[in-house]
């Protein structure tokens, strides 16, 4: 955004204030583990916000692994202004994202939103702009201290026993009273879980969409008495939520992953950043898989993906290519199927392109794609083909992830160290508890 630009964007923001009777603007802003945090602000002081910024305390984006408190800055991005439908319309509620800087007015290197901005200027200078269409998957349940199913139903089933129809129905209209285009919603495979997609646009709009659409979809859920969650696997014998990303690359108004000439339609280049993702798959999964509870789902048998192999039909791999829908260039595109909606979006983002880039660069070239279900295959015959698997627990994904050179260019030193101690901290807790599976497995008998 140029000056002019957001001198124009001002001057919306400032307008929308006064004509809506906004009386509070929150400032957003995410941790490095992908929370929302921010504060709120009197209307009355936005516009010298808007011109130069609050301070506030940099601790609060450094996630468990806090450092001293310190001097930030959140200047809030006026383009990202919307007003907050489930607020009052009297006394209103306003909202912007900011990026952080440091008191000197620099960019904050601990800033996620930072480093998926540096990620994206470095796809520009290549000539390309990255475009991402998530499909997020999350249950609903009576409540988090009681997590029981709403309802019994199955995929894209249509049941009047379906409780979450209207709550899905609300959800949409309420993203899209806040400028968020939905392609559709519907019921997922297990009971009570359920998958909204949303309508594809750059990399940065879209992590800002995510932070977003998580809070709407709580917040419904919650006016309605039930509880949505986003936990990668809340229930052991049932599928998990996944956050299937589908992304391409374009130069201008031009998919450059689309190729008439192509069997599957794609292009050269689309095809060496699938090999890009494959071969840094292991290193980049710490980030779109950063709980523990993260590599629950990402086990055999509940269409989650384990083995690293690219298809263009089955759904057990773990890059998938769409059908191409005839005239429809601009949708010619790749699915990345092993990230989950728990993960921080402007780092898991800004990992994929780095990823994708790195092959595109490099002129990787992937192997063939996989005829046969990986998952069907003995293990000597993945071991024959080269077929690896992705890091079976946050502590193998720790290991894969410290020693990537890729993803400390990608995160930058500081993020990368702060996020590698946060999840060492996470699993040094995690391996210290006692489960109720270990007191029930071994205590009658040891």
């Amino acid at each position: 955004m140029n000056h002019q630009e957001r001198n124009e964007a001002i001057e919306y923001v400032l307008r929308t204030v006064r004509d809506n009777d906004v009386r509070f603007v929150r400032m957003w802003f995410t941790d490095i583990l992908g929370n929302l945090k921010g504060f709120s602000l009197n209307a009355a002081e936005l516009e010298n916000a808007l011109e130069g910024g609050k301070v506030f305390d940099g601790a609060s984006i450094e996630g468990f692994a806090r450092i001293d408190e310190s001097d930030m800055v959140a200047m809030p991005d006026p383009s990202t202004f919307r007003i907050l439908p489930w607020r009052p319309r009297q006394n209103a509620v306003g909202r912007m994202f900011c990026d952080v800087l440091t008191p000197d007015g620099k960019p904050f290197e601990g800033d996620p939103r930072y480093v998926l901005k540096r990620n994206l200027e470095r796809a520009n200078r290549l000539g390309f702009t990255f475009h991402i269409g998530p499909e997020l998957e999350f249950y609903y349940l009576k409540s988090a201290e009681k997590p029981e199913l709403l309802d019994f139903s199955g995929y894209f089933d249509q049941s009047a026993a379906d409780a979450a129809t209207d709550l899905r129905r609300d959800t949409v209209l309420m993203l899209e009273d806040m400028g968020i285009p939905v392609e559709y919603s519907h019921h997922e495979g297990s009971p009570s879980q359920h998958e909204i997609d949303l309508r594809y646009t750059d990399a940065l709009a879209m992590a800002d969409t995510v932070v977003t659409f998580r809070l709407v979809v709580k917040v419904v859920a919650l006016r309605n008495d039930v509880y949505a969650t986003f936990m990668p696997k809340p229930f052991a014998n049932l599928n998990g939520n996944g956050m299937h990303v589908h992304m391409s690359l374009f130069s201008g108004d031009r998919n450059v992953f689309y190729d008439a000439d192509d069997k599957y339609r794609i292009s050269k280049l689309a095809r060496s950043f699938v090999a890009g993702l494959m071969r840094h798959a292991q290193e980049i999964t710490l980030v779109t898989n950063q709980w523990v509870n993260s590599y629950k789902r990402l086990i055999p048998g509940f269409e989650a993906p384990v083995h690293i192999s690219w298809a263009t039909v089955n759904r057990s791999d773990l890059i998938r290519v769409p059908s191409y829908r005839r005239g429809k260039e601009e949708s010619a595109r790749i699915e990345y199927r092993a990230p989950d909606p728990a993960c921080n979006p402007y780092l898991a983002f800004s990992a994929l392109l780095a990823a994708g880039l790195e092959g595109v660069e490099k002129g990787y070239e992937p192997p063939e794609p996989s005829g046969e279900s990986v998952s069907l295959m003995t293990e000597d015959e993945r071991k024959r083909r080269g077929i690896q698997t992705l890091p079976g627990s946050l502590f193998e994904a720790i290991q894969f992830a410290e020693n990537s050179q890729l993803l400390r260019r990608t995160l930058g030193d500081h993020v990368f160290d702060s996020f590698i101690e946060n999840k060492r901290i996470e699993w040094n807790t995690y391996r210290a508890q006692v489960t109720d599976f270990e007191i029930k497995r071994y205590l009658p008998i040891l």
